[in-house]
């Protein structure tokens, strides 16, 4: 059984970053291809940033492009969502995802394990 586990969300200025952590247990990263996605309230969750299984160059959305970093440490199981200048639109619940070899899909139908989420605010 695969899980993934979100950390890192929190409150913080605009102008600001955050680092956001996904932890998968049950079997090992490599094999999974990565998404991050947010949905703020009252809106459909959306595409954020995601990474084919292995390693891969990242594909991010237009709205974080230049802010947003995505990384991978298969030898950790970790993926990180490095979030920089930060702005009041980027509050949302945040959420990674994965898929057995997984392409950087931008979907969220392409994913079948999902976190739990974490929560980022952004305040102006």
């Amino acid at each position: 059984q695969v899980q993934l586990v979100e950390s890192g969300g929190g409150l913080v200025q605009a102008g600001g970053s955050l680092r956001l952590s996904c932890a998968i247990s049950g079997r090992g990263l490599r094999d999974y291809g990565i998404g991050w996605f947010r949905q703020a309230p009252g809106n459909e969750r959306e595409f954020v940033a995601s990474v084919a299984w292995g390693a891969g160059t990242p594909v991010y959305a237009d709205s974080v492009k230049g802010r947003f970093i995505l990384s991978r440490d298969n030898a950790k199981n970790t993926s990180d969502l490095q979030m920089n200048s930060l702005k009041p639109e980027d509050t949302a619940l945040y959420y990674c995802a994965a898929r057995f070899l997984g392409v950087a899909s931008t979907r969220v139908t392409n994913y079948n394990y999902w976190g739990q989420g974490t929560q980022v605010t952004v305040s102006s």
